[in-house]
């Protein structure tokens, strides 16, 4: 069986919630010991399909040029792009680890005090409370800064300064299995699974 590699797949609980992303080995092994059912929303509405039914629609309907595909000996089977399990239920419980890029991508890469946005590399993160004031290093207190911004507010408050925050830093919602995935490669068959703060 040949495996087209890099092809992410949704996978929901029992009651529509996005609850992870696999690739698409593990994909084929919860849809084919019927863990999981793909969704079909070709048609414009969503079709369940068994691992049974999925094999023949690929035989009936076989992948366009160009998209990813499983092959076995005989056939050449779709790749789904989202998966529905059958017994899970529940949102696995996942903070959000605190580093560098997950403050950048919280902020989309945009400097809170200027409003621009900017590349990685010009980006800094700022204490809006300084240390040396009493600011600690978390989520309500550390916000996206370009590098201009970041002299000019130097180790001064906001205010004293002479600037404002574009908002308040909070603590993010998304899941975090999603904000790891850019979002030019999250697929348009993922969107109606996905609240606006995940893409």
């Amino acid at each position: 069986m040949e495996i087209t590699d890099g092809q992410p797949v949704l996978v929901l609980n029992r009651v529509w919630q996005a609850v992870n992303i696999v690739g698409v080995k593990r994909a084929f092994s919860l849809l084919l010991q019927g863990h999981a059912q793909a969704i079909l929303s070709e048609s414009g509405r969503f079709d369940i399909l068994g691992g049974d039914e999925w094999i023949a629609l690929s035989i009936e309907n076989p992948p366009r040029p160009g998209a990813p595909v499983v092959r076995t000996v005989k056939y050449s089977l779709r790749v789904p792009t989202v998966l529905i399990l059958r017994e899970y239920d529940k949102l696995p419980a996942q903070e959000v680890k605190f580093h560098r890029r997950a403050v950048f991508e919280r902020d989309k890469y945009q400097c809170q005090y200027c409003g621009k946005q900017f590349r990685e590399s010009d980006l800094n993160l700022d204490h809006v409370i300084p240390r040396d004031h009493g600011g600690k290093t978390t989520w309500e207190n550390i916000v996206t800064s370009c590098i201009r911004c970041n002299s000019r507010k130097a180790n001064r408050l906001p205010h004293e300064a002479g600037m404002h925050l574009v908002r308040k830093p909070e603590r993010p919602r998304w899941r975090p299995f999603v904000s790891t995935i850019p979002e030019r490669q999250i697929d348009e068959a993922w969107k109606p699974f996905l609240s606006k703060q995940q893409f």
